[in-house]
């Protein structure tokens, strides 16, 4: 059985609906499920103007991945930390015909906000495109059905829109994680899509043409080994926002802290006392790797080949909050975090593990309060 790309709509949006009632049981909800209270306070408080078929105005956008608080009182959490400008340049982007492009290094939260910004721009982030070195053309295009296709030729009911395909019919947002991971002739591919906002379908001697609504949020990252470069052509499609890690390391604790909560509680994982000190001390460890100096600016020390990033940072304090309830007192402590750590800094065997032992060496054994993250970070390094 066929699904044109209206059928297939609808059906994804009566998914979603039992999604919602599902509740509790799904692992990861959907931004705009998981923050569904959220998005609709902003809609009734919204005044402003609202491009077409935008559920929230731009500002209202900016409010909800920002945060703040609204009239009535409703505190709208933040789900992004950062320059507020960014934000609002990114928003702009999706208000004009022009194609949206998040640049940074891994773990900047590009795929975060992608998924936040399609939540409140269409009240639907799946339309997703999923950008791997096998990307087909046919799921950034279209397909076929080809039981369909054998019996009744090439036909509208034969056809499987791609969620750009569908996104242009609808006038909704779609979305393409790396971008850069996809092969060169299919990015090729959607230099059409966003320069003539039509897909054409010579199969049928029709195209289908973007309705007002429709724009692109596409992710994408300098660090990864063996990407594709995106052609000049292509790149002209897109104002690109590249997102910084944290500027201070304030706001990358916060970071941590906040979504360590959030995917604790999506685990039923109990919140651990006293838990900011060693989200701190994480952090403390990770950035001081990272650029290659201790945060007093006194001693330069060798960087590691692994990004530690702040998502690698929630995930090790995620997976020390984990042992800490299951296998200890409920209170994490610098042995539920080392083993992390370790992982984290030492991806290279070799040289990784030089550079980590002679951090633990010449900084973390000589700074006061230490002591017992020096030992449990032996312990693991053995």
């Amino acid at each position: 059985m066929t699904v044109s790309a209206t059928t297939a709509t609808t059906a994804a949006r009566t998914a979603g609906a039992t999604t919602a009632a599902a509740g509790a049981e799904v692992l990861r909800p959907h931004a705009e499920v998981a923050f569904a209270d959220e998005l609709k306070a902003l809609a009734a408080a919204d005044d402003r103007p609202r491009p077409e078929r935008w559920r929230l105005s731009p500002w209202a956008v900016a409010t909800y991945l920002l945060g703040g608080t609204l009239p009535d009182g409703t505190v709208i959490t933040p789900k992004y930390v950062g320059p507020r400008r960014l934000v609002e340049v990114a928003v702009t982007t999706l208000a004009t015909d022009r194609a949206l492009l998040l640049l940074g290094v891994p773990g900047t939260a590009k795929t975060w906000v992608s998924e936040h910004l399609a939540a409140a721009v269409s009240g639907d982030s799946t339309l997703l495109v999923q950008g791997t070195a096998g990307t087909p053309e046919e799921a950034v295009r279209y397909g076929w059905n080809y039981a369909q296709l054998l019996a009744h030729g090439p036909s509208r009911d034969a056809l499987v829109p791609s969620p750009l395909m569908r996104a242009m019919s609808e006038g909704m947002t779609a979305r393409i994680e790396e971008l850069t991971r996809i092969p060169a002739d299919v990015q090729d591919s959607l230099i059409t899509i966003l320069s003539e906002k039509t897909l054409p379908l010579p199969e049928l001697g029709q195209e289908v043409q973007a309705v007002r609504g429709f724009n692109v949020i596409a992710t994408a990252n300098d660090r990864d080994r063996g990407v594709n470069e995106l052609s000049s052509a292509l790149r002209r499609r897109f104002n690109t926002v590249v997102l910084p890690l944290p500027a201070t390391p304030e706001a990358e604790v916060d970071i941590v802290a906040r979504r360590v909560d959030q995917v604790g509680r999506s685990l039923d994982l109990p919140p651990a006392p006293d838990g900011l000190a060693e989200i701190r001390r994480v952090v403390t460890v990770f950035r001081e790797l990272r650029d290659g100096v201790t945060t007093d600016g006194r001693t330069k020390i060798k960087s590691p080949s692994g990004t530690l990033s702040t998502a690698e940072a929630i995930s090790v304090v995620t997976n020390g909050l984990a042992l800490a309830a299951h296998f200890g007192d409920g209170v994490l402590r610098p042995g539920d975090v080392a083993a992390g750590i370790l992982g984290a800094v030492v991806r290279d065997p070799a040289a990784d593990r030089v550079v980590w032992q002679e951090y633990l060496e010449t900084v973390v054994r000589e700074r006061d309060g230490w002591k017992d993250f020096y030992r449990a970070c032996r312990e693991v390094s053995v």
